[in-house]
């Protein structure tokens, strides 16, 4: 193991294992042992974002299974835009790989919105579904933040030679050249107008929506999914009759900001509590 200069405990290079889904060499590491999850990194990262939180999973008995998803890590890009939709397939895919009937799939931002439509495309290959820092409406987020994803591009590449991010992709990355594609490609992506108010009603498997009480979307957003999946409409009664009945939940964690959730122990203690429900 080694520790970054921002602070997360990561896998060496080389001890993971790479899978052939979907036309895409698909880098994956596991830690720990039982009950399996898929943990999705954000945007611009990989799986080590969550090196502060990969043992507090594996410890509470799960097996923590960490892709780097398409054009990310250690996963070299494709011939293909990118959509949530796709590697969701792709994450299917994996599991498939794996020989897993059924696993839990836990993201994070761009991992949060992969995890979602992963369990609504494929809902008999997923358990439980942790969705944390991602919104359903492109304009839930503020005009400012709106305006700063517009700059992202191969132009921004220079700008961003001092960052983490960067760091990370020409650390590990099959092709450090990439880097400025990769950011042409989440540009563009970002770019585009959504709406998933209807996909998050048709969610067929229990679902925790988490959020940072900082987020990039405020919390009334979060809220406000939890309300299309039958959630916050009523007192929850004595024992629990008016909670939502698929089982949902939500939480919004204090003290958070949408940058530093994915690596902090209350998301760790809230997934896991969770998914052992």
């Amino acid at each position: 193991m080694t520790t970054t200069d921002w602070g997360a405990t990561v896998a060496e290079a080389g001890t993971g294992q790479y899978a052939d889904v979907n036309g895409l060499h698909l880098y994956y590491e596991t830690h720990g042992a039982g009950r399996p999850l898929v943990l999705l990194h954000g945007g611009l990262g990989s799986g080590e974002m969550f090196g502060p939180v990969i043992g507090l999973l594996a410890d509470a008995g799960h097996e923590v299974i960490l892709p780097d998803l398409q054009g990310h890590g250690r996963t070299a890009d494709i011939d293909r835009p990118f959509a949530l939709e796709a590697m969701g397939d792709d994450i299917a895919a994996l599991i498939r790989h794996l020989g897993h009937e059924r696993i839990d799939v836990v993201g994070y931002s761009l991992g949060g919105g992969v995890a979602f439509f992963t369990a609504v495309k494929y809902p008999a290959k997923v358990g439980r579904l942790v969705m944390a820092a991602a919104h359903i409406r492109r304009d839930a987020i503020p005009p400012e933040m709106l305006a700063q994803q517009a700059q992202v591009s191969a132009a921004a590449a220079e700008f961003l030679k001092d960052t983490p991010m960067y760091e990370l992709y020409q650390r590990v990355a099959p092709r450090p050249e990439d880097f400025g594609r990769l950011l042409d490609k989440i540009g563009e992506s970002m770019a585009k107008d959504f709406d998933f108010s209807e996909e998050v009603r048709g969610l067929q498997v229990p679902t925790l929506i988490v959020a940072a009480d900082a987020d990039m979307a405020p919390p009334s957003h979060y809220v406000e999914i939890f309300k299309l999946l039958d959630g916050g409409l009523r007192d929850g009664g004595w024992s629990g009759e008016g909670r939502p009945k698929g089982g949902h939940a939500l939480a919004i964690l204090p003290g958070l900001t949408h940058y530093n959730l994915g690596a902090s122990p209350l998301f760790a203690a809230v997934t896991v509590s969770f998914l052992d429900q």
